[in-house]
């Protein structure tokens, strides 16, 4: 069982890998539309746009670059996928205008290195 002092050593490190990602993107020229979308279903950790996509972005933290594609599972990229359908549901504006829904993934590696795979979520 994970302690308390681990659970939120754990939490910050997502929290400074989420921040990461954010600027990363930005820097990428994306427009982040929110952060932390919670739903019953799931969490987004971002969800972004850029030119005509809705990119929904899963974050993900490692210390090495070993095994990043068992990260996200099936059943964890049903559940953003359900998060983010019911983030456009909220948001009319996108559904309206000719969008690409998109999901990424981010990988933060180590402290700095960040490894972005764009349409990850395409062969499940």
């Amino acid at each position: 069982m994970i302690s308390k002092t681990e659970r939120q050593r754990f939490e910050k490190a997502g929290r400074r890998a989420e921040f990461l990602a954010c600027w990363f993107l930005r820097l990428k020229g994306y427009r982040i539309l929110t952060q932390r979308f919670k739903t019953r279903q799931g969490e987004v950790d971002i969800i972004a746009k850029n030119r005509k996509h809705i990119v929904v972005v899963e974050v993900k933290q490692r210390a090495t670059a070993e095994k990043l594609h068992e990260i996200v599972s099936y059943e964890n990229s049903q559940r953003v996928m359900n998060a983010a359908e019911i983030f456009l549901n909220k948001h009319r504006e996108f559904q309206k205008t000719d969008y690409d829904l998109r999901f990424d993934i981010i990988h933060v590696i180590g402290r700095w290195k960040i490894l972005h795979i764009p349409d990850a979520f395409r062969g499940y």
